[in-house]
């Protein structure tokens, strides 16, 4: 039986015959301060060796990252870690493979297909994106227009579409893809998920640029994409339930991410409170105190869930029902966290002043990742704006909080069971 002690004794064993501070050849340059830095092949073959060693993922399979322990548990690998100054896999960077990709295929995938992707997705030599959002579709993920269709004599998929919305497909490797295979039956049957190679020809990156002035997003055309069928995930129109379970996780990996207390924004908004006396209200601290109570009930919300989480993943494993997998409170901690992030942001915009409208560069990049805690306020103002439309937008999470929590009646669907084909275009 896997422990803390058990965790903490084969995590210093790792640290053992992987120390993060040794050097390499050539010489490595000094930090400001602290150990010398680690070059990129140290750093890779640690992430390599601790995913090895059952770290990665300690709720995962023996194999596969992890050890069959309680999720947990996760957070004593985490501290060990982190005193002994490891490089992590960036999360920032890989975060679609992390959140989406890893739990997707650990439900669905075939064992070739786990051992192929998993430990590449974690240290992140291979970036992850999700070819999901369509300019037709909107919110309605389910009617999709991109197409895939059967190649008996070649054993492929071959694909066209247009995917929007697309985050870090300028650096991806791999997209987990949702395309409609069947027009002929009601749009949420029609539908299979595949793992799409984002080399392959035919497949073009347009960029999108947002209101920071970056283009984190992006436009992907699919233009005769061939895909094999070993690339698919799940059964062929069974694509509906694999993207849910890629939907719960992404929910939970946006609204409940683990971090300390006072972590995030409102880490940064209270922060600039204690820093900027002079420009303290009674009516900014009241709105503050509120912001912070929101944001601690958030956080230990999220810490309940992962909990909850924990055992129910082996049951799915051993062949059970899906209880295993994130449900609908998932859509609650994001909705939750996108409310959050608005507020917060904006308060802070409102304290600062004049100093919280200076934006420092509205130039078209194309960053690796978003970061809302490393950035002026007037970027975290503006990118927030985002975040009550990734990952579901914030008036279909309501309604699936509606429905599925709360019990309430759902929304007439006069469409819901009329073949694709069919469809008003």
């Amino acid at each position: 039986m896997t422990d803390a002690a058990d965790l903490r004794r084969r995590t210093a064993d790792l640290l053992a015959s992987h120390p993060p501070t040794r050097r390499s050849p050539p010489p490595l340059a000094e930090g400001p301060s602290g150990p010398p830095l680690l070059s990129a092949t140290d750093r890779l073959d640690f992430l390599r060796a601790r995913f090895d060693a059952g770290l990665a993922w300690v709720h995962f399979p023996v194999g596969l990252g992890g050890l069959d322990a309680p999720r947990a548990l996760q957070a004593v690998v985490d501290a060990e870690l982190a005193a002994a100054g490891a490089p992590d896999n960036d999360p920032g960077r890989i975060g679609i493979g992390l959140g989406m990709a890893a739990p997707t295929l650990l439900r669905y995938g075939t064992e070739e297909q786990k051992q192929r992707f998993l430990r590449p997705l974690w240290t992140g030599e291979e970036v992850w994106c999700q070819l999901f959002s369509e300019p037709g579709a909107g919110s309605d993920l389910a009617a999709l227009a991109t197409r895939a269709v059967r190649d008996d004599g070649a054993g492929d998929w071959v694909v066209d579409g247009q995917k929007v919305w697309t985050s870090s497909a300028h650096l991806a490797r791999w997209a987990i893809l949702v395309a409609r295979t069947d027009p002929t039956v009601p749009k949420h049957r029609g539908l299979t998920y595949f793992v799409c190679d984002m080399t392959d020809p035919g497949v073009e990156v347009r960029p999108l640029r947002q209101i920071t002035g970056e283009a984190e997003f992006n436009e992907v055309f699919l233009t005769g994409v061939k895909i094999p069928d070993t690339h698919r995930l799940g059964d062929v129109g069974d694509g509906w339930q694999v993207a849910r379970t890629t939907l719960m996780n992404e929910r939970v990996a946006i609204g409940g991410a683990r971090m300390p207390c006072e972590g995030g924004m409102i880490g940064v908004a209270a922060a600039a409170w204690r820093d900027h006396p002079a420009l303290r209200t009674h009516d900014l601290h009241q709105r503050l105190l509120k912001h912070w109570v929101d944001a601690e009930v958030a956080r230990l919300t999220g810490e309940r869930l992962r909990q909850q989480l924990s055992p129910a993943l082996h049951s799915v494993r051993a062949g059970g029902a899906p209880t295993g997998q994130p449900g609908p409170e998932g859509s609650g901690m994001k909705l939750a966290f996108a409310r959050l992030a608005q507020q917060i942001s904006g308060w802070e915009v409102e304290f600062r002043g004049e100093d919280g409208l200076t934006y420092d560069d509205w130039t078209l990049r194309r960053p690796e990742g978003v970061d809302f805690t490393g950035r002026e306020a007037g970027y975290r103002y503006l990118r927030a704006k985002g975040n009550s439309i990734e990952g579901g937008t914030s008036e279909v999470l309501l309604n699936i909080v509606a429905e599925r929590v709360l019990g309430l009646p759902p929304e007439p669907r006069t469409d819901k069971d009329v073949a694709w084909k069919d469809l008003p275009r």
